[in-house]
């Protein structure tokens, strides 16, 4: 049984060829497309007629009883005894010249056919592909321009090449031999290593076991100790208060000597125990036991040991400590953990990744582990709007390294929402440039710009280009993300309702147009507060590596307080439920602005260019990204 492929292509199946050991997709014709091993046939034909020689083949044609067979004939797929074979085969007949062989009971014929062309032997051999081909293949089909040979030819060359390796095999027999006793020589040295590691690693935990206990030993003749002297004084304690009770102990002392009737004997002994009375009379008054009864100052602290405990491993010196990359580290849709080691010698075998969520509720933390032979790791299924903590260490053999340092990444506030740039509603081709795949946009200025500046005579508009996502979000709350280039001298970015989307693309000031010009009538200063005013999306301005908070009546009253440097990825968060947009520094998932917005229809992500300006949107992280990521 081979193992699915993916579950793209459910009818394919891989599995590793016993000969060469390279994994074989059987495809939509299964095992009919394979070429069939003659050479392991006839290697499996011969132990059968060894484990055939105690049960005979008998004739097919012999009148009962029959003879045992002694030749089998390939072309009539039936077997016989002498006499029979020389009666059905006559002398000079064309069944004379059959083929036969000894008995058996396999009588496939000894063909090799084209799986590509079921109709056709192959004939020829294939040196690019390094397999037999029929004429068909080499005419038309995928050996069309590769170079072949004769199967005769590929025979020879073959068999000689084959030859000659059996025969140096063979003749260094003796070198064989002696890399097999020297095996068996490491063998034993294994074996006896590996008792004296385990006797030293037994050795150590003995060690660490008797320090234990004479701790435990220590701690326990503590708390006995401290037991016995608490004990002791509220035993005395109860003695003292037991004597206070009416016929017991000072009590019935003192009514013993107030029946005393002679004034000078009453008075020696009245003197001293009047003493005693007023003390218990005011022990009485302020009860206090004379011992704590918990034992809180014995509690012993072993959270440190249990972590260097479960740190105890085989550590080594020479194993480089890895260190995350936070740089090339990223969350997204999922997370990528790329790591470093600093020094080129003994690096890992392999890696240990554990992360843990951060939840200030739970006292113990539960890292969860994962092993990974290269340098990333990609980690999907994290929950959205949470801080996660990684770490890393690296294993050679049975040594490990110490922990990386912890590093900590928070997941984007909501799932990520994948589009791309629309290349058709509303796309200025003359002034926006897309890449081929529509993940990046760049404005361009061109000619019209250059030509529509003959008319400037005085400060006017210039061109503000929009391009807006190919894809819409009608409900649920959505994040994603972007790069804006340094050099860009301004860019919006937002979200626009669907119901807006033409009023936002006629709503363009354009330099060629007479309302811009120095006598069209038009007050520049009033048309900019109506056109901030009166935006057809809600949107942030971008530029010279600023970021702008806009203008609100909660927003800070100084202007300095309103820009903030440009985080190198941006992220917009919409929640069409609240009717909120949020603008997050997408390195950290810090909310730099939030604001409400109308969410009756259905929502595209807005973008604005004008003048030198290059929006990037981020790529979504795969399982193959952090293969293609090791290769860079």
């Amino acid at each position: 049984t081979g193992r699915k492929r993916n579950s793209l292509t459910p009818r394919s199946s891989l599995f590793p060829c016993p000969g060469c050991q390279r994994d074989i997709d059987l495809g939509e014709r299964g095992i009919n497309g394979l070429f069939r091993n003659f050479t392991l046939e006839t290697i499996v034909e011969r132990y059968r007629q060894a484990a055939r020689a105690a049960i005979a083949i008998m004739c097919d044609f012999c009148k009962p009883p029959p003879q045992e067979s002694t030749k089998s004939c390939m072309d009539c797929s039936a077997s016989y005894c002498n006499e029979c074979f020389k009666i059905h085969h006559p002398w000079g007949t064309v069944k004379a010249q059959h083929e036969y062989v000894g008995p058996t009971t396999n009588f496939r014929p000894k063909i090799l056919m084209c799986p590509e062309h079921e109709m056709e032997r192959v004939n020829m051999y294939c040196e690019i592909c390094r397999r037999p081909v029929c004429h068909l293949c080499k005419l038309g089909g995928c050996h069309a321009n590769h170079r072949v040979t004769t199967m005769s030819t590929a025979y020879k060359t073959l068999k000689e090449k084959l030859s000659k390796d059996i025969e140096y095999l063979i003749s260094k027999e003796s070198q064989v031999k002696a890399h097999i006793t020297q095996l068996d020589l490491l063998l034993k040295e294994t074996e006896c290593n590996s008792e004296r590691a385990k006797e030293e690693a037994s050795q150590s935990f003995e060690k660490l076991s008797h320090v234990l206990e004479e701790k435990k030993s220590a701690a326990l003749r503590a708390i006995e100790a401290s037991k016995n002297l608490r004990l002791e004084k509220l035993q005395t304690q109860a003695e003292e208060y037991q004597g206070l009770l009416e016929n017991n102990g000072l009590v019935g002392y003192a009514q013993e000597v107030l029946k005393e009737t002679d004034p000078s004997c009453f008075v020696q002994t009245a003197k001293q125990l009047h003493v005693r009375v007023q003390k218990a009379t005011e022990s009485l008054k302020s009860f206090r036991p004379a011992a704590e009864t918990t034992f809180e100052d014995f509690v012993l602290d072993i959270a440190k040991q249990e972590e260097v405990l479960g740190d105890l491993s085989f550590h080594s010196s020479g194993l480089e400590i890895p260190e995350i990359n936070e740089e090339q580290s990223r969350m997204y849709n999922k997370a990528l953990i790329s790591w470093d080691c600093p020094g080129k010698t003994d690096s890992a075998d392999i890696y240990v990744l554990e992360y843990h969520k951060l939840n200030r509720e739970e006292e113990s933390v539960t890292w969860q582990e994962i092993e990974v032979c290269s340098k990333s790791k990609v980690i999907s299924d994290l929950d959205d709007d949470s801080s996660y903590a990684f770490r890393v260490r690296g294993y050679k053999g049975s040594i490990c390294s110490p922990w990386s340092r912890e590093v900590i990444l928070r997941t984007p506030p909501a799932p990520v929402f994948s589009f791309l740039f629309d290349d058709k509603c509303g796309y200025n081709s003359e002034h926006l440039l897309l890449n081929p795949r529509r993940t990046s946009v760049e404005s361009r200025a061109g000619f019209p710009l250059l030509l529509g500046s003959e008319r400037m005579q005085v400060g006017c508009y210039t061109t503000l280009d929009y391009i807006i996502g190919d894809t819409g979000i009608a409900k649920g709350k959505h994040f994603w993300a972007f790069h804006v280039e340094a050099y860009s001298y301004l860019v919006k970015v937002g979200v626009v309702s669907s119901n807006r989307i033409q009023k936002l693309f006629h709503n363009t000031h354009d330099v060629t147009s007479p309302r811009n010009e120095q006598d069209s009538g038009h007050d520049s200063g009033s048309e900019d507060a109506f056109f901030d005013s009166s935006q057809p999306f809600t949107l942030v301005t971008l530029g010279m590596k600023k970021f702008f908070i806009p203008t609100t009546p909660t927003a800070p009253k100084d202007p300095a307080s309103r820009i903030l440097p440009l985080p190198s990825c941006l992220g917009i968060c919409l929640d069409c439920d609240k009717g909120k947009v949020g603008f997050y520094d997408a390195g950290c998932m810090k909310c730099l602005y939030e604001c409400e917005v109308d969410c009756s229809g259905i929502m595209y992500p807005a973008f604005a260019l004008m003048g030198g300006a290059a929006v990037h949107l981020e790529e979504a992280v795969t399982a193959k990204y952090g293969e293609y990521h090791d290769d860079i």
